[in-house]
């Protein structure tokens, strides 16, 4: 009798937690943020030991041929992802360090609210969240950002860049997709959906 009054007690125990998760969306929405934003920690610790390897082993400005369309390139840039604005004299290094402060704290914020089902805007966002404050770093530390990428096809060079930029050209690819065909199209149709019913 004591034994099956225990093993009672543990399924009502059992069923009550699961019911209780259930009625929660955000159970265990903590853990979730927390992994994403271990990615992003990730993504930042290989964009800053690439860099540091770049700079140790290679000679600034002194392309090293990998492939036919292919280069190990150290340049320095004191613009935005692509050289862009490099060239402005100094005023952009503080412009893109709040620039990039800003979206970064937005970007946490959202991947903190973002339902845990979104897991295609989720990665997109930590994806770009991990490229900036990579980025970020180099700006902060040394004045410019630390690119070694470099492409090229028929003498035409494309902008160097980094491991962060690369980051966040793909998240920024990933969020248009999932917009378009994913997650977010759906999150689309049924807030449509619902203002339908509102009205109606």
């Amino acid at each position: 009798m004591a034994s099956t009054k225990v093993e009672s007690t543990l399924l009502e125990s059992t069923l009550l937690k699961k019911t209780m998760s259930n009625d929660n969306p955000r159970a265990g929405t903590v853990r979730n943020v927390l992994l994403w934003y271990a990615l992003a920690a990730l993504i930042i610790v290989l964009d800053q030991i690439s860099k540091a390897v770049a700079t140790a082993l290679l000679e600034y400005a002194n392309p090293v041929e990998v492939t036919s369309f292919f280069n190990w390139t150290l340049l320095h840039n004191t613009g935005a992802a692509f050289s862009f604005l490099s060239d402005a004299g100094g005023w952009q290094r503080w412009f893109f360090v709040g620039i990039s402060t800003l979206v970064s704290a937005v970007i946490a914020v959202w991947i903190a609210r973002l339902p845990r089902h979104f897991f295609w805007q989720l990665l997109a966002l930590t994806l770009i969240l991990g490229g900036a404050i990579g980025n970020l770093w180099d700006r902060l530390v040394l004045g410019y950002v630390v690119d070694f990428i470099q492409l090229h096809y028929g003498g035409y060079y494309w902008p160097a860049f980094n491991i962060a930029d690369s980051a966040i050209c793909v998240g920024a690819v990933v969020m248009v997709v999932d917009s378009l065909f994913g997650s977010g199209r759906q999150a689309s149709a049924n807030s449509t959906e619902t203002s339908k019913q509102t009205h109606d």
